[in-house]
């Protein structure tokens, strides 16, 4: 017992320590999304808003921002308090998938758990940056999703023990289940299967047609039913005031641009981006913001270890009697592909939705080494070079910056921000506090200089001048500047926009000042106001 303690303090110490190197570092760019969580946590302690959904995003809950604001009351208005709370989040991550392995795998094995803990606590460098910075509750995605399993396998193992399970955890199965279609949709992958492994253990160990046993499946489905209620009432509640359309068509993926092909052109690439980028990033080989491959020497080992892991489970599954917990774990998996390939995220292959993946092959992976592998020493080995390699690949990331390990996949939108500073100071000395900018630069600005500096994101980005109105998150920011009679403009890499705009202003006859600032380009000092309306700019797409 005391061994498993120090075992467990020496996993959540690595996880710690890595995140806090990293962040001490600062190799993590403070971006759009992560401000936008910043700000309405802000706006939560000050203003007394209480968002229901992530600001222009009706299909993530304000969970998250909630969080932040605690985080804030105690420690001020910090970007580190965001990433403390992530990394509190990612080590009760690690603690509760830990939690499932006595639940799936046979004590005889125990020791798999510790293999699977070390995957976890130096994890790729697709989970360490999408559990350390916030895009609006994916940790808790994660969390949740393992609380539905963990409540879903026990119930799984008292049903197939013939013991009677006790009524409460029907019902925080359905409680997490609906907390988690208002948090994060993602949270599916991991209520379809636990429920369906329900319903089969349910009919296989009781019947369905004795009139108690009729009375008992009405009973269980109301408690799932009120729980999920429960958990999702702010989802509800919303529903009520604006429509559940919108919102049923959100969590279905309407945010997510993909291309104009039918359906089944739009599967076949869905499963390519899921064979091609999906699993690079999954297994680590590559960060989620480009193609370059990581720790090339070590790669071959990683790609040959998961290669047998998954063949390995699979022949598992198939050639002895897994257990109905063996397939709900599998069946999280599979309920991820599934959904990424038949619905329009697969159109966004960005390495956060693979995040429950890597819980998954974690838990498979040490089960697989310690079952099969013959000495310990070796398990440690192969563990350690797999280990290693995920190390390895954090290292040279976080060794490149820019971009750092940056959640911007889009070349673009990855601005180095590490001249903000000046760029704040700049804008303050020479009283341009209201202007125009784009998505990227708005909100990290208005956080930072604590909404003193309001620029509305009406400016495209795209070098094609692409633009969407959904970038315009927060309106009474737009309102704010729309009542100012001065405005600057800022620009970031984006030559077309910068040519558009001076010619727009010569047209209109306006006289203006520019100066660099690292990647802000900054047209201040206009001899007039003028608005993004009336050039042509920030309505719709060109």
């Amino acid at each position: 017992m005391r061994d498993s303690k120090v075992a467990w303090v020496i996993l959540l110490g690595i996880a710690a320590v890595l995140k806090t190197v990293l962040l001490v570092l600062d190799r993590f760019p403070f971006n759009a999304d992560e401000a936008i969580v910043a700000l309405m946590a802000r706006h939560i302690l000050l203003n007394g808003e209480r968002p229901i959904f992530f600001y222009g995003q009706a299909y993530m809950g304000s969970l998250d921002a909630f969080l932040v604001a605690g985080g804030f009351a105690l420690f001020g208005f910090q970007v580190w308090v965001i990433r403390a709370i992530q990394t509190v989040l990612y080590l009760l991550i690690i603690l509760s998938t830990l939690a499932l392995t006595p639940l799936l795998f046979s004590s005889s094995h125990a020791h798999g758990r510790w293999y699977s803990g070390l995957l976890l606590a130096v994890p790729t460098v697709n989970v360490t940056l999408y559990t350390t910075v916030s895009l609006g509750g994916y940790g808790e995605a994660l969390l949740i999703g393992n609380l539905i399993l963990y409540l879903g396998l026990k119930l799984l193992r008292s049903m197939e023990s013939g013991v009677d399970s006790p009524f409460l955890w029907f019902w925080g199965v359905g409680f997490f289940a609906g907390l988690g279609l208002w948090v994060n949709g993602l949270t599916a992958i991991y209520t379809l299967p636990v429920m369906i492994g329900i319903i089969y253990a349910w009919f296989r160990a009781q019947g369905i047609f004795a009139l108690r046993e009729v009375k008992e499946i009405t009973l269980v489905c109301l408690l799932i039913a009120s729980g999920i209620f429960v958990g999702s009432a702010p989802w509800w509640f919303y529903a009520s005031r604006y429509g559940i359309d919108s919102l049923i068509s959100e969590l279905l993926g309407s945010a997510i641009a993909t291309s104009q092909s039918n359906w089944l052109q739009q599967i076949v690439a869905n499963c390519f981006y899921l064979l091609i980028f999906g699993i690079s990033v999954t297994i680590g080989l590559r960060p989620p913001w480009e193609i370059r491959w990581l720790a090339l020497p070590l790669a071959p080992i990683a790609i040959a270890f998961w290669l047998a892991v998954v063949g390995l489970w699979t022949r598992f599954l198939l050639r002895s009697k897994a257990s109905s917990a063996l397939w709900v774990l599998s069946g999280v998996a599979f309920t991820f592909i599934l959904a990424f390939i038949l619905t329009p995220y697969g159109g966004d292959p960005s390495g956060r939705y693979f995040l429950p993946l890597w819980m998954v092959l974690s838990l498979i992976a040490g089960e697989m080494v310690a079952r099969f592998i013959p000495r310990t020493h070796y398990q440690i080995g192969l563990i350690g070079l797999v280990v290693g390699f995920n190390l390895w690949g954090v290292i040279e990331c976080a060794m490149r910056y820019p971009p750092g390990l940056t959640t911007q996949f889009d070349p673009v939108a990855a601005i180095d921000h590490r001249h903000m500073p000046d760029l704040l100071r700049f804008l303050q000395e020479s009283g341009e506090t209201r202007g125009y900018s784009n998505y990227w630069v708005a909100y990290p600005l208005a956080f930072l200089s604590e909404e003193k500096i309001i620029y509305s994101p009406r400016l495209p980005y795209h070098p094609d001048l692409r633009y969407t109105p959904r970038d315009d998150r927060y309106p009474l920011y737009t309102e704010q500047v729309a009542k100012s009679e001065q405005v600057a403009y800022i620009t970031t890499k984006n030559p077309a926009l910068d040519q558009y705009l001076t010619e727009k202003f010569q047209r209109a006859g306006i006289e203006w000042q520019e100066v660099w600032i690292g990647d802000y380009h900054v047209f201040y000092r206009l001899s007039r106001a003028i608005h993004p309306r009336e050039i042509g700019l920030g309505d719709k797409f060109p």
